[in-house]
């Protein structure tokens, strides 16, 4: 009996501890509902700046889309000039759709604000032997009133600016093979004329009046070339016609240039081109890097004249320095970017680069370089950068450069890339 009692006694005691626990916990989630309901009625959107608001719309409404599209083959091509060159514009004729799409054709005339000129015609035959094969076809002329020279060396002071005019004229004719995916390898032929004279900029003394032709070889008196090449390249990028996020594009490339007036200005040169891209949190960062050299070499005494010789300083190399800041008889640049989407559209991006010119192939190292550093944004259409802004900063100051061209600039193949201003 005393035990049943008992039982009795601690049951009542449970159950009135229980619904009191129930009560409580009931009390609580009305007490958290009724918090985040009045959360839910207070509710407020996220601040976007202006600019990232107008970036938007920009995007969302797709002007940049309209622009470069054009129409039945006809488009306005925005940039592309030389650094220093101004702001470049023009028409275009662009079909790769002709003879059902065995033939590419372009044609572009370009003038910019400083009356630098360019005229480029292009034909294209690319799915010979069933896509092996490629011939192509290049001309091109340009007329630059006033590219600026610091004088041949890497110790040259940058307060010896002066400029010159570069006018030439070149054929091409390239052929390139792929014998497996990714792989192409060629040769090209061409010739070259060239015309250099007083620059016109009155800021900056004429490079004649300064330099003379034992300092800055052909600066009194120029050629014209014969000239062919071999190339080879190793291309898996993830986008090889536009901004890639993935991938590596590895291109070597040698070239004789033969003196066909004066006989004393032959020379080859030797590219060499290494691009590679690593990303990560599903390609929306990546980390872009390239080595780039260029060497050149002559027979005996041969002399390299100086507006065929590699320069490096703009906004593709060592962009915290003016464009063409040092020019010799090689050079070579390492640059690093790491990439991140801003959103759709719009990524932005920090950078270092480092790089040297110097005299003679034994001094490929990696003593002496210059350097900078800085950051830039890239506007994207058509997973293709359309205007890129960078702001480099170096020893000798800053600089801030606006392009219509990713950084990396797929090289062209064929002996149009012997010639180093493009």
């Amino acid at each position: 009996m005393r035990l049943w009692f008992a039982f009795s006694v601690l049951l009542l005691v449970y159950l009135g501890v229980a619904d009191r626990l129930a009560a409580q916990t009931a009390t609580r989630a009305g007490v958290i509902e009724d918090a985040r309901e009045m959360k839910a009625a207070h509710l407020q959107p996220d601040e976007v700046s202006p600019m990232e608001r107008r970036l938007r719309a920009f995007r969302d409404q797709k002007y940049l889309e309209r622009f470069t599209t054009g129409y039945n083959g006809f488009r306005a091509k925005i940039g592309n000039m030389v650094t220093g060159g101004g702001f470049a514009g023009g028409p275009e004729y662009y079909r790769e759709d002709l003879l059902r799409g065995n033939l590419i054709a372009r044609a572009s005339a370009q003038v910019s604000t400083r009356g630098y000129q360019k005229y480029e015609a292009q034909g294209t035959l690319p799915k010979l032997a069933n896509g092996k094969i490629t011939l192509e076809g290049l001309a091109s002329h340009r007329n630059y009133a006033s590219l600026q020279y610091y004088g041949t060396g890497p110790d040259r002071p940058k307060d010896l600016r002066t400029v010159y005019r570069l006018e030439d004229t070149s054929i091409d004719g390239i052929a390139a093979f792929e014998p497996v995916r990714h792989v192409k390898i060629g040769a090209s032929a061409g010739y070259l004329w060239t015309n250099v004279g007083p620059g016109n900029d009155s800021r900056f003394a004429s490079a004649e009046q300064v330099f003379t032709p034992a300092q800055s070889p052909g600066i009194d008196r120029q050629t014209n070339f014969l000239r062919n090449g071999v190339f080879a390249q190793y291309d898996y990028r993830d986008n090889p016609a536009g901004m890639a996020k993935s991938g590596g594009n590895y291109v070597f490339q040698h070239s004789w240039f033969h003196d066909q007036g004066l006989g004393q200005f032959g020379f080859r040169r030797t590219d060499v081109d290494l691009q590679q891209f690593i990303p990560f949190f599903n390609k929306t960062h990546v980390i872009a890097l390239r080595a780039k050299a260029t060497l050149t070499d002559t027979d005996d005494n041969g002399l390299i004249p100086f507006y065929l010789q590699p320069v490096l300083g703009g906004s593709d190399d060592l962009r915290g320095y003016r464009f063409f800041r040092f020019s010799d008889r090689n050079s070579m640049v390492m640059n690093v970017e790491y990439r991140w989407e801003i959103f759709s559209g719009l990524d932005g991006a920090v950078f270092g680069d480092v790089g040297k010119v110097f005299p003679r192939r034994s001094m490929l190292n990696f003593h002496d370089l210059e350097s900078s550093v800085g950051f830039g944004l890239r506007f994207n259409v058509q997973n293709a950068t359309f205007l890129r802004i960078d702001t480099g900063f170096s020893h000798e100051g800053f600089q801030v450069w606006l392009k219509f061209n990713d950084v990396f600039l797929g090289r062209r193949f064929g002996t149009t890339a012997g010639q180093p201003v493009y």
